[in-house]
């Protein structure tokens, strides 16, 4: 019956899959492997059970095909139980579905709450066989990428030092911002950060995810500014097979892929008009349906967007949707660019200058105050991002145990900021900001260089509310 039946599924493009087929009856392993083969790169089969441990350890084997009994007079299902844990046990990401008898279905489902996909019943119908298999199979490369993305996200979060205690700030800017960022994270609102580029918003992101009732699945970026406009339901909400002419296989998209997790769409404002009401209508029915499909499904995300651009204006001049705004922004956080926080350049450059030393193994340099000092009064048009890049610079150039001033690179003429104006309180508050920037908040220090008594310079910050 098996043998006749696989002409009718014949198929060109074959699946990269191995499929390892284990049961004690010859015929079955015939007629499964002759189907099977047809749709699948690989597919080995197997009579002995116990030859699962070479095969799982010396092999990628993304599917085991398991019958439930192997001696004879046995139907009680133990030995299909026994080996479905020990190849969860050896391959944990390896897919296992079952084959039973109808009498074994309870057995079946009680294998399935153990970690089997599914099961197929004797005599089985070529047309379910590859339909659980292929679910089976789908399930697997959905759970791979999850696992990928929560990967890079460890590995994003290592690389920008991030730690929950390490959320703090000593600017009164800055710590606003905290403040209401600690108070949404827990919730499921969409969040819109603003900001200059390289202020942090990504970094933001990771934390808002890592403090949310979420941060246990998976966080997803897209920088919109990089997906080509003809990609992009592909990209977000994926695509059928077959749907257009690169599509080989299923895929899904990003949306589906951060399900009950965190999406963060970064440079929300590359997106052009005629893709905004795509975006919105997801957002809206919290329903997608992929390319070529004709059936939609839920979806469970929690929106967080990021752009350096206008949106406010670009809602006026017609070049952003207000709708999707409204949606994009149940909570807006506007990050400060680094010359407005000058009091965490000292935290943030020894928090990059320490990540560095042990990346290019030079834990033995150190920053000397005079550097410090140099680094408060850059202007860093690049914020955070280009502060970064220049003590990854110092630590890899560094050629003496101290770096100095003169060994950041900054260019000559940059390192004081010019006043906002030539009115007098203006310039007076300029003096103040600098000041203490310089002196790292210390009052005393601060007078003295403004030639003012600690009295007279606590009036001015109380003036200029700094």
């Amino acid at each position: 019956m098996f043998i006749f039946e696989q002409r009718r599924y014949f198929s060109l493009v074959k699946l990269p899959a191995h499929i390892a087929i284990v049961d004690d009856d010859a015929d079955v392993l015939v007629s499964a492997r002759l189907f099977l083969k047809q749709h699948f790169q690989k597919v080995s089969t197997n009579e002995d059970p116990k030859s699962l441990n070479q095969l799982l350890t010396k092999n990628k084997v993304d599917l085991v095909l398991l019958d439930m009994n192997f001696r004879k007079g046995r139907n009680d299902g133990a030995e299909g139980l026994y080996w479905l844990q020990h190849i969860l046990e050896i391959s944990p990401h390896t897919q296992v579905v079952l084959m039973t008898a109808y009498g074994e279905v309870e057995l079946a489902v009680n294998a399935i709450k153990k970690g089997a996909f599914d099961f197929v019943l004797k005599p089985w119908t070529n047309e379910k066989l590859l339909s659980t298999l292929s679910n089976a199979l789908r399930l697997a490369q959905e759970k791979a990428k999850v696992e990928v993305y929560r990967n890079n996200n460890k590995q994003w979060e290592d690389n920008a030092g991030l730690a929950q205690e390490e959320l703090v700030s000593r600017s009164p800017a800055m710590q606003s911002v905290l403040e209401t960022l600690k108070k949404v994270a827990s919730t499921d609102a969409n969040i819109l950060i603003l900001g200059e580029n390289g202020t942090g918003k990504s970094v933001l992101s990771l934390a808002i995810h890592r403090m949310s009732q979420r941060k246990e699945n998976p966080f997803v970026t897209v920088d919109l500014g990089a997906v080509s406009p003809n990609l992009f339901e592909s990209e977000l909400f994926g695509h059928k097979k077959g749907s257009f002419t690169d599509a080989s296989s299923d895929k899904a998209g990003r949306f589906e892929t951060a399900d009950s997790g965190t999406l963060f769409l970064d440079e929300i404002a590359n997106l052009d008009l005629s893709l905004q009401s795509k975006l919105l209508h997801v957002l809206q029915s919290k329903e997608l349906r992929r390319l070529g499909e004709n059936n939609s499904q839920k979806v469970d995300v929690r929106l967080v967007c990021a752009t350096n651009s206008p949106l406010h204006e670009w809602v006026q001049e017609k070049r952003f949707r207000q709708d999707l705004l409204y949606r994009i922004n149940t909570v807006e956080i506007t990050v400060p660019p680094l010359r407005e926080r000058r009091e965490d350049i000292p935290f943030l450059a020894r928090r990059f200058f320490d990540r560095f030393r042990k990346k290019y193994q030079k834990e033995e340099i150190s920053l000397s105050l005079s550097a410090i000092d140099a680094l408060c009064d850059y202007p860093w048009p690049g914020n955070n991002r280009e502060l970064e890049h220049c003590l990854e610079r110092a630590v890899i150039l560094a050629s003496q145990k101290v770096v100095q001033a003169d060994d950041l690179g900054l260019k000559a003429g940059q390192n004081d900021q010019e006043p906002p104006g030539l009115n007098l309180e203006e310039m007076e508050k300029h003096l103040v900001q600098k000041a203490m920037h310089k002196n790292a908040g210390n009052i005393s220090k601060a007078a003295k260089a403004l030639g003012l008594t600690r009295a007279a310079l606590y009036r001015r910050l109380e003036k200029y509310e700094l």
